[in-house]
């Protein structure tokens, strides 16, 4: 007669116990994906960039660094790096002279193309805006690359006579579209922005 009411008792907490763990097992718990920082980037400051080339153009006050290099190439040639190191990133240009040869056009036209293609093989897709500026005679295009690729963005601008700008941005970083996404969209801006003040010499 002890043991009955013990028993009894043991009986509840075993069924207790069960009970819980049954409405516990119910669910499938799925881990978090990886998070990435909100980063937030001060309002762009535009400048006029102290260049040796054959054009000029504004640039962003974060690009603290440019680094200016002679190309060999079949024309006159220079490239120019602006280099933005707290976002870990630079804007690559490079300046060709068309020396009013078609040819030479063409040839360019074809190799700004070629370095496009290069991403399509890892990207989700490549939307272009061309961009016209009669007046300062400033045409090409932009073209934005989703996806995992190293080059987000890439551009070229013309006269279509003396003067062929090319420009790619790249980060130091192995390529992850979500989380340097933030950054690329904030540069993007200022490539625009290089392609909008563009004026040749």
């Amino acid at each position: 007669m002890i043991l009955k009411p013990a028993f009894h008792f043991l009986l509840k907490i075993s069924l207790i116990i069960g009970g819980l763990m049954f409405v516990s097992c119910g669910e499938d718990y799925v881990p978090k994906p990886k998070g990435y920082l909100r980063l937030d980037y001060p309002r762009a400051k535009y400048i006029e960039a102290k260049v040796d080339a054959p054009f000029t153009f504004e640039r962003n006050m974060l690009a603290s660094k440019i680094n200016s290099k002679s190309v060999v190439a079949t024309t006159k040639s220079y490239g120019l790096n602006l280099e933005y190191p707290t976002m870990k990133g630079t804007i690559f240009l490079t300046y060709k002279a068309i020396e009013n040869d078609k040819k030479n056009l063409m040839s360019f036209l074809r190799d700004a193309r070629k370095f496009t293609e290069k991403h399509m093989a890892k990207a989700d897709e490549i939307p272009e805006y061309p961009y016209v500026d009669k007046e300062k005679k400033v045409f090409g295009s932009f073209v934005e690359v989703k996806g995992n690729v190293a080059s987000p963005a890439q551009f070229y601008v013309t006269d279509s006579v003396n003067h062929f700008l090319t420009g790619s941005l790249y980060f130091y970083a192995k390529p992850n579209y979500d989380s340097i996404l933030p950054a690329a969209d904030y540069l993007q801006k200022d490539i625009k922005h290089i392609m909008e003040t563009i004026e040749w010499k």
